[in-house]
């Protein structure tokens, strides 16, 4: 609905990029399930600003992330990027960081937030799972993440590599702040993930700043637990975690193996954040044996959204994009419980069909 009867929206510009593989598919449906989310709480629809790329962006402007696309996203506060198989990108472009690096460099989308819950209706390895992975996304052992030109990996011959890893303490303790703000907002326990017994000096400082910012959060409890032993920890009890920060490349694998554990890697949404701009983007990859089968689970995309117009909802102070992202994970909540659901969970909907379903729950009042 528009016009007069918004109810405290001003107007959302959003950036859409489908990316390639099961991004073509999955991103037009996410656009389709925020209209409606929007439509269905009286807020004013979104205006949506598609921008090239991946494979269409290559075919059209040479490359895989064009400038015109960053200037553009520089004028937004937040947009949907799709997976992206940058892997089967012509050897040119191989090299380069991913277009989705590319933008979390320039905008400094410090923070990856990656929940892992169990959905009604999905059978999970840990039933009761409930937690949010908070990632540093800006450096750590990602050696593409952590140099201001280049990658932090170099071979001085051809049998010899290097990787460089890089730990500051102001971003050990921007990333810390952001994961105890958030424990505050749900059961108040933060897990300090490291391996500070081999790595003493790098992942050490970010144990030791995690603590530094503890001390200003008095009223969560506290804990660490080295890498290794947290990823076993969350196979045996999984159900007993909150809120777990880490660097950047524990964090991209323990989330992965969070979301299987919690049903599918195909229902674990994910958002990148600064202070001022955030950027959706699902967990899992592009998935290229499935791409253009009509067969992807487009749920992490459409809780990757949600998650998104929940941030923005905070940082605008307009609740009614809150109203707008809790409508669609009710929606993928009541579709699933139903009984309807894609190939990953088990299921027999394709991705079309099991968006209409979700499309109409978030109409109903």
């Amino acid at each position: 609905m528009t016009g007069t009867s918004a109810i405290g929206s001003s107007g959302l510009r959003l950036g859409l990029m489908r990316g390639d593989g099961i991004g073509q598919d999955i991103v037009p449906a996410t656009r389709e399930i925020v209209d409606g989310a929007m439509s269905s709480v009286h807020a004013q629809p979104v205006e949506w600003v598609e921008l090239p790329l991946g494979f269409e962006a290559i075919d059209s402007h040479g490359t895989p992330i064009p400038d015109e696309t960053l200037t553009a996203l520089e004028q937004l506060p937040g947009w949907i990027l799709g997976p992206h198989d940058s892997a089967s990108y012509p050897s040119e472009f191989r090299g380069q960081l991913t277009p989705g690096g590319v933008i979390r460099k320039k905008f400094e989308l410090f923070a990856n937030i990656r929940p892992a819950a169990v959905l009604s209706g999905v059978k999970a390895t840990v039933p009761g799972m409930d937690l949010v992975i908070v990632r540093e996304n800006t450096e750590g052992l990602y050696a593409d993440r952590n140099m201001a030109v280049g990658s932090g990996e170099f071979m001085p011959t051809p049998d010899l590599a290097l990787s460089v890893g890089v730990f500051t303490r102001a971003a050990c303790e921007r990333i810390a702040r952001t994961a105890f703000a958030l424990a505050t907002r749900r059961r108040n326990h933060v897990t300090i993930v490291h391996k500070a017994n081999v790595l003493t000096l790098t992942t050490g400082l970010f144990r030791d700043a995690c603590r530094t910012v503890a001390a200003d959060f008095p009223h969560v409890v506290v804990d660490d637990e080295h890498v290794d032993a947290m990823a076993a920890l969350l196979v045996r009890r999984g159900g007993d975690f909150d809120v777990v920060v880490t660097e950047n490349m524990f964090g991209d694998i323990l989330s992965d193996l969070a979301g299987e554990l919690a049903g599918s890697l195909g229902t674990a949404p994910s958002i990148n954040v600064s202070d001022t701009r955030v950027m959706a983007q699902a967990a899992h990859g592009a998935a290229p044996d499935i791409a253009g089968k009509n067969r992807a689970n487009p749920t992490a995309m459409f809780l990757s959204s949600a998650m998104m117009l929940d941030w923005l909802a905070d940082v605008r102070r307009e609740p009614v994009l809150s109203a707008a992202a809790s409508r669609i994970r009710n929606a993928v909540n009541a579709t699933i419980s139903s009984g309807i659901a894609t190939a990953d969970l088990g299921g027999l909907a394709s991705t079309s069909e099991f968006a209409e379903v979700v499309y109409a729950h978030t109409l109903r009042r």
